[in-house]
């Protein structure tokens, strides 16, 4: 993953749901590129943060069982809003369905102050690098352990029940 997108995961529902947020900073390098006199996060990276809040809720509900969640296949991609620097642009993202074969379907939408800016449907496939070579493993197991490392990172917050 070159880029990371989710700055944190706000909601998780095992299996279901997970919502998360992107925050904007003038500061991310592809600003400079994506119409310097307009910067707007590009929508082939709206996409992608939605795909990588779907790829957090497989590892989450599989309790991170494989090293690669990659995208297989996105339609009806439709885009709303610009996003600007200094906005915050919250990620749903919806289970529709897995299958034993690592197949994982979604509908996503990425809003901001109840405006859409991207909204689609797409499919996730998990697998181990392990499984066309017996050698990758280790691979795996390192992949796995930063991944794990890195949901601690952006991992709800747990609020203490009041007393």
């Amino acid at each position: 993953m070159k880029f990371l997108l989710i700055d944190r995961a706000i909601e998780v529902d095992h299996g279901k749901r997970i919502v998360a947020v992107k925050n904007l900073s003038l500061a991310e390098e592809y600003l400079q590129d994506h119409f310097p006199d307009f910067p707007v996060l590009p929508g082939v990276l709206m996409i992608e943060a939605m795909i990588q809040a779907g790829a957090w809720l497989e590892r989450v509900t599989t309790d991170f069982a494989h090293s690669m969640v990659v995208l297989d296949e996105a339609r009806n991609v439709k885009y709303g809003s610009f996003l600007r620097p200094g906005t915050s642009m919250r990620v749903a993202v919806d289970c529709l369905k897995q299958d034993d074969g690592g197949l994982w379907a979604f509908k996503g939408a990425g809003t901001v102050d109840d405006r859409v800016t991207v909204q689609g449907r797409f499919t996730l496939k998990a697998f181990n690098l392990a499984d066309a070579d017996p050698s990758m493993a280790e691979t795996d197991r390192r992949i796995i352990e930063a991944m794990r490392v890195r949901w601690t990172m952006i991992a709800p917050r747990r609020v203490k029940a009041e007393a």
